[in-house]
């Protein structure tokens, strides 16, 4: 699948949508796929984010190491996956902006590719299924082709039976479970699989 190109587009606070998409990135390159890791861009203020040490030591992190997601980002690439935490069942609103500035291409018919989606909340049951289904709707709009996990893989009951895409709880510790980045890396490489034959 060398000549595959997969955009990895994600939007972490506290890290744990960050490991979720290096997981994929990870499962992407090792598929022989090329792939361009891409955060978006920050809105919240500098207080709210200084306010919480892990949120603050995370951006800190990461700032000046991922580069920003950008239009030409998506232009480029065959297929795309995106990770968010969810904010009341939706996306968190630094991707709904990064979204909403998609017209451009959108007006073209640029977006018009595999597509699929992962999140992360607070809590087992904290909207990470509403959250991806509400993406999911954003893509009908693209005319995007969405690749659920479905449960061809043992990875998506390990990880808790999410048909949609993969989800996680906020880790306490601050890592992501293996549970969680075994259906990250199917999801990956389901995608480039679905890619690969749309592109063929």
């Amino acid at each position: 699948m060398a000549d595959l190109k997969i955009a990895v587009i994600y939007y972490s606070a506290m890290g744990t949508n960050h490991q979720m998409a290096q997981a994929a990135a990870e499962a992407v390159r090792l598929a022989g796929g090329e792939v361009r890791l891409r955060r978006v861009a920050e809105l919240a203020p500098a207080e709210a984010i200084a306010s919480n040490p892990a949120w603050k030591s995370h951006y800190e992190a990461t700032k000046d190491q991922v580069a920003e997601a950008t239009l030409d980002d998506l232009d480029w690439a065959d297929g795309y996956i995106f990770s968010v935490p969810t904010r009341y069942g939706n996306m968190a609103a630094q991707m709904k902006q990064f979204l909403d500035s998609t017209g451009p291409l959108w007006g073209q018919g640029k977006l018009a590719k595999p597509v699929t989606a992962m999140t992360s909340a607070q809590n087992p049951h904290g909207g990470q299924e509403a959250t991806i289904l509400s993406f999911y709707t954003t893509m009908m709009h693209w005319g995007a082709i969405i690749v659920p996990t479905g449960y061809q893989d043992q990875s998506v009951f390990g990880n808790g039976g999410n048909p949609y895409g993969t989800s996680a709880s906020q880790p306490q510790d601050g890592k992501v479970p293996e549970t969680v980045l075994a259906q990250a890396r199917y999801q990956a490489t389901h995608l480039m699989e679905v890619a690969k034959k749309l592109k063929a």
